[in-house]
């Protein structure tokens, strides 16, 4: 790891903060040509700096601290603590010479999020490239690219790009022309933007349980709450975990309704070998910031039909005609991503497989730390349906959930309740169906962070907490 935190002092302050991009650490040290520090570079350092002025091909040993903390060879433990704390969590350890040899960092008093974006690889790049061509706005290369890209990963032929899922999720019922007097059936276990959605398009959604293995919206109760009334399902693939699609289309096209797929949460995941995102009429995904991969805030409908493709094109630009440009045939929404997000979009893609790939290992580890801890159960593996790990997922049994998380929170892991069930909230209430088992399973569910490799500290943190129970 020291490898990735050194930065020759010949680069420009871009190329150090590639450097910091790369290692996660948020800084950099700055070493001459005999591997001597010079001094220590952070990314909020070079924000100060941009700020001031400063263009990013400028030298960053200029602006390096030399008279940041350091340590020497041969210091023992109780001497580095005393030079760390909330402000300096990394600290270089050097030899007689001056030269960068280790360094020591501090995790105990680190927070450790739930959720933070994988920006390891040419995300940065792009941005300047999207930047510097100044299409900032909402045209753009990276737009029509990040759309042709993720739609063609979603093995879907269109994809239309938009500011965030909610309005994703929005752009596409009113698309299907979902409108008042219409009912919308809905998981009980889900993010309030699913049933919100439903709401801003005028409708009225129904809200139903879920299955006890895939905590996923379960068919049965979806046919039982079919009325005469009944135009569109959104089945949600909930913590990554897909939902039974082929009892969800075979519903679909008995009662001739729409199906609108919620992917939030399950970039990548795959329903007997198809990925989730293909099913429906029109599919969304969210890129908000604890996302699989993520653009800051920003969406996507993704959908095989050129008619609706087109529907939602002119629908997310004002309602403006594609022919006759500032004409008006309809009421429309400014619901349009940027090229900047977009950028970041494109870099992201590129290494989603590993990014998944990334996460099930942190899920692994969790699982491999836990297992002797008969009181919780992950997420479950659910015959022909191959889920992401959005989340490390998990229920607990015959402990007070709440009194674990709260464990977790004084030693400063950010692990999650799962979501309140839709039911449980007053505004919700006069549109449920049936309930029962979200409900148990919302009681009981939590998420561990799910960010970054589990380092022996923090892993020594969550084992000490659930020892404790």
């Amino acid at each position: 790891m020291l490898d990735k935190l050194r930065c020759p002092s010949s680069a420009s302050l871009q190329e150090a903060l590639e450097v910091i991009n790369a290692n996660a650490k948020r800084l950099a040290f700055i070493v001459d040509e005999h591997n001597t520090l010079i001094g220590v570079l952070t990314d909020g350092d070079i924000r100060r700096v941009l700020l001031n002025g400063i263009t990013l091909d400028a030298p960053a040993a200029d602006y390096a601290n030399r008279d940041c903390v350091k340590a020497s060879v041969g210091e023992d433990v109780l001497q580095l603590m005393e030079k760390v704390d909330e402000r300096v969590t990394i600290v270089p350890i050097l030899d007689d010479a001056g030269r960068l040899v280790d360094y020591f960092q501090y995790e105990n008093r680190v927070h450790v999020p739930v959720a933070a974006p994988n920006l390891q690889g040419n995300e940065f790049k792009y941005l300047v490239d999207a930047f510097l061509s100044t299409w900032i706005s909402s045209s753009g290369s990276y737009i029509t690219r990040f759309e042709k890209e993720f739609s063609s990963f979603c093995e879907c032929e269109h994809g239309v790009a938009v500011s965030n899922g909610t309005v994703a999720l929005h752009l596409a019922l009113v698309a299907l022309g979902v409108k008042e007097g219409d009912e919308v059936i809905v998981p009980d276990l889900t993010f309030a933007a699913t049933i919100n959605a439903v709401l801003h398009a005028g409708a009225t959604p129904v809200i139903v349980d879920v299955e006890e293995t895939s905590w996923c919206i379960d068919p049965k109760e979806i046919e039982k709450a079919i009325t005469e009334k009944t135009k569109a399902i959104i089945p949600v693939h909930i913590y990554g975990q897909p939902c039974d699609m082929d009892a969800i289309m075979d519903i679909a096209k008995q009662h001739n309704l729409f199906v609108v797929e919620d992917c939030a949460e399950a970039h990548g995941a795959t329903y007997k070998g198809k990925k989730v995102g293909s099913f429906g009429d029109i599919s969304t995904f969210s890129f908000y910031g604890n996302k699989i991969i993520t653009t800051g805030e920003g969406g996507m409908c993704v959908t095989n039909s050129d008619a609706l493709d087109e529907r939602m094109r002119v629908l997310r630009d004002h309602g403006m005609s594609k022919q006759k440009r500032y004409w008006h045939n309809e009421v429309g929404f400014n619901y349009r991503m940027t090229n900047l997000q977009a950028a970041i979009g494109v870099a992201q893609l590129e290494r989603i497989e590993e990014i998944i790939a990334d996460r099930a290992a942190i899920e692994k580890q969790y699982m491999d730390l836990l297992k002797e801890f008969d009181f919780i159960s992950f997420q479950n593996d659910v015959s022909e349906r191959k889920r992401i790990v959005w989340l490390a997922s998990a229920l607990v049994e015959n402990v007070h959930r709440d009194i674990l998380l709260e464990k977790l929170k004084e030693v400063k892991i950010d692990a999650r309740p799962f979501f309140y069930p839709l039911s449980d909230m007053p505004i919700y209430k006069p549109y449920v169906f049936s309930s029962k088992t979200s409900c148990r399973l919302s009681a009981k569910g939590l998420s561990f962070p799910t960010s970054s490799k589990l380092t022996d500290a923090v892993s020594s943190r969550v084992y000490e907490v659930f020892s404790a129970i």
